[in-house]
């Protein structure tokens, strides 16, 4: 019988043994192997709150603020916390309908039950006071701070960008930002979000059961304050800029400012444009919509992007290239013949009456002493030849290639060389006579808006150019980027420069000149006018600086579809902006009206050549 008790103990002993085995290893696995439970646990008493930085504002070059932020609230959810909550009343208190709700709770429960996601976003402090005096009353729901970007005018849409939410690409690629984060979408928002985003911090708070906060968890030891971004100090003119967009009113096309001892940019407007502060808030995408089907194309940044051939403003740089190689000297005339059209001037005895007649026969004959130099004795080669060599120095001008401007997307142009011409008509299948377009800025030449102004500064400069861009410095250490201070040095001597600028004087005060409209009796302009030819109406076009000596400003306007050519239309513009820029104020009222309120495909009065009052 004792035998029978003692194998009946051994058993139950065993068994506890077993019993007690199972639970100390489902308790490992349950509280060190598996996380899933302890995380649950946590997540009913803490709450992880992210703390956004302050974005970095944005000055223009005197100081002014362009770019602030204004504090907006994210309702945020976890939806297992979601129970019995009065959805009328939270539907009414955040401005959604019921529908709207339902479709919120479904998204945000695909991207977690047990995570929070934002339910309502940018809630303004208006509608957040009144949710927060009722916001216990909704198991699940939270508010979290951020910041909003606002600006002070409604200018410099295409310099500034914007903000948007991050999209899954983003995520993939740079692990710093999660779901509902926002990241600077177009320029210099995009171009220094490193700088401006700041570091994201993290707060720990403490839950009650009906979703009451309870104070930091620990005082908050295990909180990371966030860390503002930097601010950005741009080279932009906020008076020239807004005096420049409403020049450009009505019109489409570009207009570009720089300054040619620094490269800095004073005026950046592509035309039409739009008010940034539409971009902004909760009615972003319903906006970004309506701007993107708009067929006028105001996101579309002209100044940065498109490509157009430049006319007549490229025989200036032919000049330089002819005299630099030798095919040319100061003094070289051509007979003004009909060859590619001539506008009934006299002939062209040097350079400067050239560029100042804007005499098309003459840089045709320019053009074919660079491309045709008879180096060699067969002609397809000799051009392959003189194209290299003009291909390389147009390069050298900053035309063809992109500039390093600090913001994104900018084109480069086309300028045509061997490989293209071997690929359109075959290896030594072309020559001077099928590329001769070229030489009036036609052809196969396409240059952008920057550049245009680039080569203006270049001029004004006698030779070399600062790398075009938008930003001084940022920061309290006022960090600035090397490469804007490196000079560009075209390799052309500066008395052919002092030829070419002569030239450029009297298109804009002397007779004969092209672009008369644009004369200021005590400011000296230099500038060079163009007609791009084109489908529709041709497109206007004009370069300048000024003063002569010691230049302050180098512009490039550009009016598409302009009837009238480049002195009747993008020179009286650029003339406009000279004066705001350097006199401060603009004494032509008349004139200013003038192109102001017309539009291109209106006939402008004859304008005599007096001084205008």
């Amino acid at each position: 019988m004792a035998d029978i008790y003692s194998n009946r103990s051994g058993i139950v002993k065993l068994i506890f043994i077993t019993v007690s085995v199972v639970f100390v290893i489902r308790l490992f696995f349950l509280q060190v192997v598996n996380n899933k439970y302890r995380d649950l646990a946590e997540r009913n008493a803490f709450r992880y709150v992210t703390q956004y930085p302050a974005r970095g504002l944005i000055y223009d070059r005197n100081g002014e603020l362009l770019v602030y932020n204004e504090a907006v609230y994210d309702l945020m959810v976890i939806p297992r916390q979601v129970k019995n909550i009065d959805t009328a009343s939270l539907c009414s208190l955040v401005g959604i309908t019921h529908d709207e709700f339902v479709q919120k709770i479904k998204k945000a429960r695909a991207y977690s039950t047990y995570a929070p996601s934002a339910f309502v976003k940018q809630i303004s402090k208006e509608e957040y006071g009144a949710l927060q005096e009722n916001l216990y009353k909704f198991s699940g729901f939270y508010v979290q701070s951020r910041t909003l970007r606002k600006y002070e005018r409604p200018i410099a849409a295409h310099v500034l960008g914007y903000i948007g939410e991050v999209d899954d690409k983003e995520i993939k690629e740079n692990p710093y930002y999660k779901q509902g984060d926002y990241i600077g979408k177009s320029g210099l928002e995009k171009s220094y979000e490193e700088q401006l985003r700041g570091q994201k911090g993290k707060k720990i708070v403490l839950v009650d059961v009906h979703n009451r906060e309870k104070g930091s968890f620990q005082n908050g030891m295990y909180d990371t304050v966030a860390v503002a971004g930097h601010n950005l100090y741009s080279t932009i003119d906020a008076d020239l800029q807004e005096y420049a967009e409403k020049l450009m009113a009505n019109k489409r096309g570009s207009i570009v400012a720089i300054e040619p001892s620094t490269g800095e940019i004073l005026a950046f407007v592509s035309a039409p444009s739009y008010d940034p502060n539409l971009l902004v808030g909760r009615v972003r995408g319903e906006n970004y919509n309506k701007l993107s089907r708009d067929i006028s194309k105001p996101l579309f940044n002209r100044a940065l992007m498109a490509t157009y051939p430049p006319g007549s403003i490229f025989k200036v740089a032919q000049s330089l290239i002819a005299l630099d190689l030798g095919v040319i000297s100061p003094g070289t005339g051509f007979a003004c013949d009909k060859v590619v059209g001539c506008h009934g001037h006299p002939n062209a005895t040097s350079v400067s009456d050239a560029i100042k007649m804007s005499c098309n026969p003459y840089f045709y004959y320019t053009y074919k002493r660079i491309i045709q130099q008879g180096k060699f004795n067969n002609i397809y080669k000799d051009s392959q030849y003189g194209l290299t060599l003009w291909h390389d120095y147009m390069l050298r001008f900053g035309f063809g290639q992109r500039l390093g401007i600090d913001l994104p997307n900018v084109k480069r142009g086309v300028i045509p060389d061997t490989t293209l011409y071997n690929k359109w008509y075959g290896k030594e299948r072309w020559a001077f006579s099928t590329i001769y377009s070229n030489s009036i800025g036609q052809g196969e030449v396409l240059i952008v808006p920057l550049q245009m102004a680039n080569f203006a500064a270049t001029m004004a400069n006698r030779g070399y150019y600062y790398t075009p861009h938008l930003v001084k410095y940022y920061g309290d250490d006022s960090v600035r980027n090397e490469e804007f201070y490196t000079k560009h040095d075209i390799g052309i001597s500066k008395n052919y420069f002092d030829i070419a600028v002569r030239g450029m004087y009297g298109v804009v005060h002397e007779a004969g000149g092209t672009a008369r409209r644009a004369k200021i009796d005590d400011i000296a302009i230099c500038g060079k006018t163009g007609t791009a030819e084109n489908p529709g109406d041709d497109h206007s076009v004009f370069i300048c600086f000024a003063p002569m000596d010691n230049p302050k400003i180098a512009v490039s306007v550009y009016v598409e579809n302009a009837r009238g050519g480049g002195g009747t239309w993008a020179a009286p513009i650029a003339s406009l902006v000279v004066e705001k820029y350097v006199r401060g104020t603009v004494e032509r009222k008349d004139f200013e009206k003038l192109y102001m309120d017309a539009t291109p495909c209106q006939k402008l009065p004859i304008i005599r050549n007096k001084k205008h009052k």
